[in-house]
């Protein structure tokens, strides 16, 4: 349960919302979410609630909507960029037919291994290829072999914002036309409207020029249609149309 702090500002553990009003969170929370988040998933956000970098993981909200999209789209090969403890990879694997399939991709294993179990005891880690260490070469490795090209449904990247341009890049290879990217953390905080001399922590703003550099970006491509959503800490949806 959250609390309201000072200001009423949000003082769950986790929280990404960029709702202004934590009673109006806790009420999507409590209404439309926790009652219909599946045992796993209810189970890994409370094992990752207890970890020190609790903040990286996707918020339950934000994972009740993947899970609903990629059901939407029929997706079946996937990929995702950033795991941390694997809440947006369980509600993505939940959302998969039994022979759908994740290339998932973090440099910390240990992370990946606190919610395996989960995984596993929900029977889905057969969907699940998870390779640790940095993804660019592994993209790389993939344009360069030609098969992959245009060959996944849905591209989830959730991690380090000041390489995101550099996924672009070769994501919009990878995926199909008229597959989907999904960019976490868009909105940054709200940083990304915030005045330049703004007090935020170091991380926020050493990180804030490149989420606007990538907002940008997006908005400007020519090969795909965007929608960005204030879900969670903000994300952007991409869809490939050439």
């Amino acid at each position: 349960m959250a609390s309201n702090g000072e200001n009423g500002r949000h003082q769950e553990v986790g929280h990404k919302s960029l709702l202004q009003s934590d009673a109006l969170y806790q009420y999507i929370l409590e209404t439309s979410v926790y009652p219909r988040e599946p045992e796993a998933m209810k189970e890994l956000r409370e094992i990752t609630a207890k970890h020190p970098w609790n903040l990286m993981t996707t918020s339950a909200d934000e994972g009740q909507f993947l899970n609903m999209l990629l059901k939407l789209i029929n997706a079946k090969n996937t990929m995702e960029i950033g795991v941390f403890t694997g809440y947006s990879l369980l509600a993505t694997a939940m959302a998969l037919p039994d022979d759908g399939k994740i290339l998932a991709m973090d440099i910390n294993r240990e992370n990946y291994e606190i919610g395996l179990p989960v995984i596993e005891k929900a029977g889905l880690a057969h969907k699940i290829e998870f390779r640790e260490g940095p993804a660019l070469p592994v993209l790389d490795q993939m344009i360069e072999d030609g098969k992959y090209h245009g060959s996944y449904d849905f591209i989830f990247v959730d991690a380090d914002k000041d390489n995101y341009l550099n996924y672009h890049k070769r994501l919009i290879d990878l995926v199909k036309v008229g597959g989907l990217i999904g960019y976490d953390n868009t909105l940054w905080n709200g940083s990304v409207v915030a005045p330049p001399d703004a007090p935020l922590r170091k991380y926020v703003r050493y990180y804030r020029d490149f989420v606007l550099e990538l907002n940008k970006a997006l908005a400007a491509d020519p090969r795909i249609e965007i929608c960005q959503l204030p879900v969670g800490d903000g994300i952007t949806l991409c869809r490939r149309i050439s």
